[in-house]
């Protein structure tokens, strides 16, 4: 269901993190929603095309021609409040690049942005010995949903990769939690995901993971450690790819098909 939203507030939570508060007079799509990557498909309008409004994207294919659909871009949706109607989205910025980004970058009060879902698959197991939650900054909303979702003794071990130094979130912890950071750019480690999870303390008992983020180190280098060298079940494991380095959301997708169509053939 396409639901329209209002820009309330805006903030910068890093240098390249953008927060976007937003409020709508009905929020009901999002009253059943329990999970923590709860992702919600956003649509970014075409310049210079003329829309039926309320824009719903959905009843648009089949009715202009698809160069002229807006374009659709995927999202977690942090807080929603069905009862204020409020929800917040944390948009990456790269400069002018993408179309996402630059729309956070250039959003005022009184924007509007069009959303459908909320969907979703993974919320942090309460009957886990503890939490392995990883990604990059794409997976940042999800990974500070399931950390507020936590019980606050909850063992958690957390990677994130970001920009550089002085580019970390501030993140709501449990008390046994620890949180360790890799970098992209300036820091003393090669700034990949996997490495950092290898170095890793790893409690006794059963570990329910989440990590998200760049496909080729999630999909590639993190799940053969975790269900290959942990052994660990897959029904303990959400793992999959945000985004793909070197594509944008149209080429992503296609990829994650044509890998999907690959494992199914060789299974």
């Amino acid at each position: 269901m396409s639901t329209t939203l209002t820009v309330t507030s805006t903030s910068w939570i890093t240098p390249i993190v953008r927060r976007i508060a937003l409020r709508t007079d009905d929020l009901s799509a999002f009253a059943d929603s329990v999970f923590t990557d709860r992702y919600v498909k956003l649509a970014f309008p075409k310049p210079g095309v003329e829309y039926p409004q309320p824009l719903d994207v959905k009843a648009l294919r089949g009715s202009i021609p698809p160069e002229d659909l807006p374009d659709v871009r995927t999202y977690t949706a942090l807080f929603p409040d069905v009862a204020a109607g409020t929800l917040a989205i944390d948009f990456v910025v790269h400069g002018d690049e993408g179309i996402a980004g630059p729309w956070a970058a250039r959003a005022e009060i009184g924007d509007t942005l069009v959303l459908d879902g909320p969907g979703g698959a993974y919320r942090p197991d309460p009957t886990a010995d503890w939490h392995l939650i990883a990604g990059d900054e794409s997976a940042l909303p999800a990974i500070i949903a399931a950390l507020e979702a936590l019980d606050p003794d909850a063992t958690a071990r957390v990677v994130l990769q970001v920009q550089k130094p002085g580019y970390e979130p501030s993140l709501t912890l449990p008390r046994d939690a620890r949180v360790s950071y890799v970098y992209r750019e300036g820091g003393d480690r090669d700034g990949a995901l996997l490495p950092a999870i290898r170095d890793l303390d790893w409690p006794a008992g059963r570990v329910h993971a989440f990590v998200h983020g760049e496909a080729h180190a999630v999909m590639h280098e993190v799940r053969p450690y975790l269900l290959e060298e942990r052994g660990l079940p897959r029904a303990d494991v959400s793992i999959s790819g945000y985004w793909r380095e070197g594509r944008d959301e149209s080429g992503f997708r296609e990829w994650k098909s044509q890998l999907s169509r690959a494992e199914a053939a060789a299974s």
